[in-house]
Protein backbone atom coordinates (compact mmCIF):
# COMPACT_ATOMS: atom_id res chain seq x y z
CA UNK A 1 0.00 0.00 0.00
CA UNK A 2 1.33 3.43 -0.95
CA UNK A 3 1.98 5.74 1.96
CA UNK A 4 -0.13 8.86 2.44
CA UNK A 5 1.65 12.01 1.26
CA UNK A 6 1.75 14.47 4.15
CA UNK A 7 2.71 18.12 4.44
CA UNK A 8 3.85 19.59 7.76
CA UNK A 9 3.18 23.29 8.26
CA UNK A 10 5.14 25.04 10.99
CA UNK A 11 7.96 22.56 10.43
CA UNK A 12 10.80 24.62 11.94
CA UNK A 13 9.21 25.23 15.34
CA UNK A 14 9.56 22.93 18.34
CA UNK A 15 6.12 21.37 17.79
CA UNK A 16 6.99 20.84 14.11
CA UNK A 17 10.24 19.14 15.04
CA UNK A 18 8.34 16.79 17.35
CA UNK A 19 6.01 15.90 14.47
CA UNK A 20 9.05 15.05 12.32
CA UNK A 21 10.51 12.81 15.01
CA UNK A 22 7.19 11.05 15.58
CA UNK A 23 6.56 10.44 11.86
CA UNK A 24 10.01 9.02 11.07
CA UNK A 25 9.64 5.55 9.51
CA UNK A 26 5.85 5.67 9.92
CA UNK A 27 4.30 2.66 8.12
CA UNK A 28 1.35 4.61 6.64
CA UNK A 29 2.54 8.22 6.30
CA UNK A 30 5.44 9.89 4.50
CA UNK A 31 6.37 13.55 4.90
CA UNK A 32 6.67 14.84 1.35
CA UNK A 33 6.26 18.54 2.08
CA UNK A 34 7.57 20.96 4.72
CA UNK A 35 6.29 24.50 5.16
CA UNK A 36 7.12 27.37 7.48
CA UNK A 37 7.21 31.17 7.49
CA UNK A 38 8.21 33.10 4.34
CA UNK A 39 11.69 33.75 5.77
CA UNK A 40 12.38 29.99 5.64
CA UNK A 41 10.86 29.43 2.20
CA UNK A 42 13.30 28.31 -0.50
CA UNK A 43 15.89 27.06 1.97
CA UNK A 44 16.63 23.45 2.75
CA UNK A 45 15.19 22.39 6.09
CA UNK A 46 18.69 22.26 7.63
CA UNK A 47 19.42 25.78 6.36
CA UNK A 48 16.11 27.03 7.75
CA UNK A 49 17.09 25.66 11.17
CA UNK A 50 20.53 27.27 11.12
CA UNK A 51 20.81 30.09 13.67
CA UNK A 52 22.85 33.25 13.08
CA UNK A 53 25.66 31.82 15.23
CA UNK A 54 25.83 28.73 13.00
CA UNK A 55 24.14 26.39 15.46
CA UNK A 56 21.61 23.92 14.08
CA UNK A 57 18.45 24.70 16.07
CA UNK A 58 17.16 21.11 16.20
CA UNK A 59 15.89 20.55 19.73
CA UNK A 60 14.36 17.07 19.97
CA UNK A 61 16.49 14.14 21.24
CA UNK A 62 16.13 12.09 18.05
CA UNK A 63 18.62 12.92 15.26
CA UNK A 64 17.41 14.99 12.33
CA UNK A 65 16.61 12.53 9.49
CA UNK A 66 18.94 13.12 6.53
CA UNK A 67 16.09 12.98 4.03
CA UNK A 68 14.22 15.70 5.90
CA UNK A 69 17.32 17.90 6.31
CA UNK A 70 17.68 18.23 2.53
CA UNK A 71 14.03 18.97 1.73
CA UNK A 72 13.18 22.45 0.45
CA UNK A 73 10.86 24.42 2.74
CA UNK A 74 7.75 26.05 1.28
CA UNK A 75 5.93 29.11 2.55
CA UNK A 76 2.74 28.06 4.35
CA UNK A 77 0.72 30.25 1.98
CA UNK A 78 2.07 28.31 -1.00
CA UNK A 79 0.91 24.86 0.18
CA UNK A 80 -1.72 23.38 -2.15
CA UNK A 81 -4.06 20.63 -0.95
CA UNK A 82 -3.94 18.89 -4.35
CA UNK A 83 -0.29 17.96 -3.75
CA UNK A 84 -0.95 15.99 -0.54
CA UNK A 85 -3.27 13.43 1.04
CA UNK A 86 -3.19 14.86 4.59
CA UNK A 87 -1.75 17.86 6.41
CA UNK A 88 -0.23 18.31 9.85
CA UNK A 89 -0.37 21.81 11.32
CA UNK A 90 2.03 23.01 14.04
CA UNK A 91 1.44 26.75 13.74
CA UNK A 92 0.12 29.34 16.19
CA UNK A 93 -3.66 29.59 16.62
CA UNK A 94 -4.05 32.88 14.73
CA UNK A 95 -2.25 31.46 11.67
CA UNK A 96 -4.13 28.16 11.96
CA UNK A 97 -7.51 29.89 11.85
CA UNK A 98 -6.75 31.23 8.37
CA UNK A 99 -4.65 28.42 6.92
CA UNK A 100 -6.27 25.19 8.14
CA UNK A 101 -9.78 25.71 6.65
CA UNK A 102 -8.24 26.40 3.25
CA UNK A 103 -6.65 22.94 3.26
CA UNK A 104 -9.53 21.18 5.03
CA UNK A 105 -11.84 21.95 2.13
CA UNK A 106 -10.05 19.11 0.32
CA UNK A 107 -7.89 17.04 2.71
CA UNK A 108 -7.80 16.05 6.40
CA UNK A 109 -5.89 18.44 8.68
CA UNK A 110 -4.51 17.27 12.02
CA UNK A 111 -3.57 20.25 14.13
CA UNK A 112 -1.59 21.05 17.26
CA UNK A 113 -3.20 24.51 17.41
CA UNK A 114 -6.10 25.51 19.64
CA UNK A 115 -7.92 27.50 16.93
CA UNK A 116 -10.77 25.01 16.36
CA UNK A 117 -10.68 22.88 19.51
CA UNK A 118 -13.85 24.38 20.95
CA UNK A 119 -16.05 24.38 17.84
CA UNK A 120 -19.14 22.23 18.32
CA UNK A 121 -18.54 20.13 15.19
CA UNK A 122 -14.83 19.49 15.85
CA UNK A 123 -13.90 16.40 17.92
CA UNK A 124 -10.83 16.34 20.17
CA UNK A 125 -9.69 12.81 19.49
CA UNK A 126 -7.59 10.77 21.92
CA UNK A 127 -7.91 7.35 20.23
CA UNK A 128 -7.95 5.11 23.33
CA UNK A 129 -10.35 7.43 25.18
CA UNK A 130 -12.90 8.72 22.71
CA UNK A 131 -12.53 7.07 19.30
CA UNK A 132 -16.35 6.88 19.41
CA UNK A 133 -16.41 10.65 18.76
CA UNK A 134 -14.99 10.19 15.23
CA UNK A 135 -18.44 10.23 13.51
CA UNK A 136 -18.65 13.92 14.41
CA UNK A 137 -16.20 14.45 11.53
CA UNK A 138 -18.99 13.63 9.06
CA UNK A 139 -21.17 16.30 10.64
CA UNK A 140 -18.30 18.79 10.34
CA UNK A 141 -17.94 17.97 6.65
CA UNK A 142 -21.69 18.31 6.10
CA UNK A 143 -21.99 21.64 7.88
CA UNK A 144 -18.94 23.21 6.25
CA UNK A 145 -19.17 21.63 2.81
CA UNK A 146 -15.65 20.21 3.04
CA UNK A 147 -14.14 17.08 1.52
CA UNK A 148 -11.55 17.05 4.30
CA UNK A 149 -11.82 18.00 7.97
CA UNK A 150 -9.95 19.48 10.93
CA UNK A 151 -9.11 17.38 13.99
CA UNK A 152 -6.97 19.13 16.61
CA UNK A 153 -5.00 17.28 19.24
CA UNK A 154 -5.84 18.33 22.82
CA UNK A 155 -3.63 20.52 24.94
CA UNK A 156 -0.69 18.42 26.19
CA UNK A 157 -1.69 18.88 29.84
CA UNK A 158 -5.25 17.80 29.09
CA UNK A 159 -4.05 14.65 27.34
CA UNK A 160 -2.39 13.08 30.37
CA UNK A 161 -5.31 14.01 32.61
CA UNK A 162 -8.00 12.68 30.26
CA UNK A 163 -6.23 9.35 29.65
CA UNK A 164 -5.90 8.65 33.37
CA UNK A 165 -9.46 9.76 34.13
CA UNK A 166 -10.98 7.58 31.39
CA UNK A 167 -10.81 4.22 33.24
CA UNK A 168 -12.10 5.84 36.43
CA UNK A 169 -15.00 7.47 34.59
CA UNK A 170 -15.90 4.14 32.96
CA UNK A 171 -15.77 2.03 36.14
CA UNK A 172 -16.73 4.40 38.97
CA UNK A 173 -17.87 7.66 37.41
CA UNK A 174 -16.10 10.95 38.12
CA UNK A 175 -17.75 13.99 39.72
CA UNK A 176 -14.92 16.46 40.29
CA UNK A 177 -11.21 16.86 39.59
CA UNK A 178 -8.66 19.07 41.32
CA UNK A 179 -5.37 19.15 39.42
CA UNK A 180 -2.04 20.96 39.78
CA UNK A 181 0.40 20.64 36.89
CA UNK A 182 4.19 20.99 36.90
CA UNK A 183 4.85 21.45 33.20
CA UNK A 184 8.18 21.09 31.42
CA UNK A 185 9.85 23.95 29.57
CA UNK A 186 9.53 22.23 26.19
CA UNK A 187 5.77 22.75 26.37
CA UNK A 188 6.32 26.50 26.05
CA UNK A 189 8.09 26.18 22.71
CA UNK A 190 10.75 28.73 21.80
CA UNK A 191 8.75 31.65 20.41
CA UNK A 192 8.25 33.37 22.76
CA UNK A 193 8.74 30.42 25.14
CA UNK A 194 10.15 30.57 28.66
CA UNK A 195 13.55 32.23 28.89
CA UNK A 196 16.04 29.99 30.71
CA UNK A 197 16.97 32.63 33.30
CA UNK A 198 13.27 33.17 34.11
CA UNK A 199 12.82 29.53 35.07
CA UNK A 200 16.24 28.88 36.66
CA UNK A 201 15.80 28.15 40.38
CA UNK A 202 12.15 29.16 40.02
CA UNK A 203 8.58 28.03 39.33
CA UNK A 204 6.42 30.06 36.94
CA UNK A 205 3.07 29.89 38.77
CA UNK A 206 0.71 30.72 35.92
CA UNK A 207 0.54 29.79 32.23
CA UNK A 208 -1.86 32.08 30.33
CA UNK A 209 -5.02 30.33 28.98
CA UNK A 210 -3.75 26.89 30.05
CA UNK A 211 -6.16 26.34 32.93
CA UNK A 212 -9.21 27.20 30.84
CA UNK A 213 -8.02 24.81 28.11
CA UNK A 214 -7.68 21.91 30.56
CA UNK A 215 -11.09 22.54 32.11
CA UNK A 216 -13.00 22.80 28.80
CA UNK A 217 -11.12 20.12 26.87
CA UNK A 218 -11.33 17.45 29.58
CA UNK A 219 -15.12 17.78 29.67
CA UNK A 220 -15.29 17.59 25.86
CA UNK A 221 -13.02 14.53 25.56
CA UNK A 222 -14.94 12.60 28.25
CA UNK A 223 -18.30 13.70 26.82
CA UNK A 224 -20.86 11.65 24.89
CA UNK A 225 -21.76 11.74 21.20
CA UNK A 226 -25.50 11.57 20.50
CA UNK A 227 -26.83 8.52 18.60
CA UNK A 228 -27.01 10.45 15.32
CA UNK A 229 -23.33 11.43 15.61
CA UNK A 230 -24.20 15.08 15.07
CA UNK A 231 -23.65 16.65 18.50
CA UNK A 232 -21.39 16.17 21.50
CA UNK A 233 -22.54 16.65 25.09
CA UNK A 234 -19.65 17.54 27.44
CA UNK A 235 -19.15 15.44 30.58
CA UNK A 236 -20.55 17.09 33.70
CA UNK A 237 -17.34 16.56 35.71
CA UNK A 238 -16.21 19.71 37.54
CA UNK A 239 -12.56 20.48 36.74
CA UNK A 240 -10.43 22.96 38.68
CA UNK A 241 -6.72 23.26 37.97
CA UNK A 242 -3.58 25.29 38.54
CA UNK A 243 -0.97 25.10 35.78
CA UNK A 244 2.68 25.93 36.51
CA UNK A 245 5.97 25.80 34.60
CA UNK A 246 9.01 24.16 36.24
CA UNK A 247 12.72 23.80 35.41
CA UNK A 248 12.43 20.42 33.67
CA UNK A 249 13.24 19.98 29.97
CA UNK A 250 10.55 17.48 28.96
CA UNK A 251 7.72 15.60 30.63
CA UNK A 252 4.74 17.11 32.45
CA UNK A 253 3.83 16.02 35.99
CA UNK A 254 0.31 16.35 37.40
CA UNK A 255 -0.99 15.99 40.94
CA UNK A 256 -4.65 15.00 40.65
CA UNK A 257 -7.39 14.56 43.25
CA UNK A 258 -10.58 12.91 41.94
CA UNK A 259 -14.05 12.68 43.46
CA UNK A 260 -15.55 9.43 42.18
CA UNK A 261 -19.20 8.68 41.47
CA UNK A 262 -19.08 5.68 43.81
CA UNK A 263 -16.69 4.61 46.54
CA UNK A 264 -13.56 2.68 45.61
CA UNK A 265 -10.42 1.56 47.40
CA UNK A 266 -6.94 2.54 46.26
CA UNK A 267 -6.42 -1.06 45.13
CA UNK A 268 -9.60 -0.95 43.04
CA UNK A 269 -8.55 2.32 41.40
CA UNK A 270 -5.09 0.92 40.59
CA UNK A 271 -6.67 -2.23 39.18
CA UNK A 272 -9.04 -0.21 36.98
CA UNK A 273 -6.07 1.71 35.56
CA UNK A 274 -3.95 -1.40 34.98
CA UNK A 275 -6.76 -3.32 33.28
CA UNK A 276 -8.01 -0.49 31.08
CA UNK A 277 -7.72 -1.44 27.40
CA UNK A 278 -9.05 1.71 25.77
CA UNK A 279 -10.84 1.69 22.43
CA UNK A 280 -10.16 -1.42 20.35
CA UNK A 281 -9.29 0.61 17.25
CA UNK A 282 -6.44 2.35 19.09
CA UNK A 283 -4.56 -0.88 19.79
CA UNK A 284 -3.45 -1.22 16.17
CA UNK A 285 -1.93 2.25 15.93
CA UNK A 286 1.83 2.21 15.22
CA UNK A 287 2.60 4.34 18.31
CA UNK A 288 0.30 2.46 20.70
CA UNK A 289 2.14 1.30 23.86
CA UNK A 290 1.59 -2.16 25.40
CA UNK A 291 -0.44 -0.45 28.16
CA UNK A 292 -1.87 3.06 28.10
CA UNK A 293 -1.26 3.58 31.83
CA UNK A 294 1.61 2.34 34.00
CA UNK A 295 0.76 2.17 37.71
Amino acid sequence: MAKLRAVLIGATGLAGQQFIAALKDHPFIELTGLAASPRSAGKTYAEALRASNGMLAWFVPEPLPAGIAGMTVLSGDAVQAKDYDIAFSAVEADVARELEPRLARDIPVFSAASAFRYDADVPLLLPPVNAAHAPLIQEQRRQRGWKGFIVPIPNCTTTGLAVTLAPLAERFGVKAVLMTSLQAMSGAGRSPGVIGLDILDNVVPYIPKEEHKVEVETKKILGALNPAGAALTPHDVRVSCTCTRVAVLEGHTESVFVSLGKKATVAEVAQAMREWQGAEVAKALPSAPPRWIEV
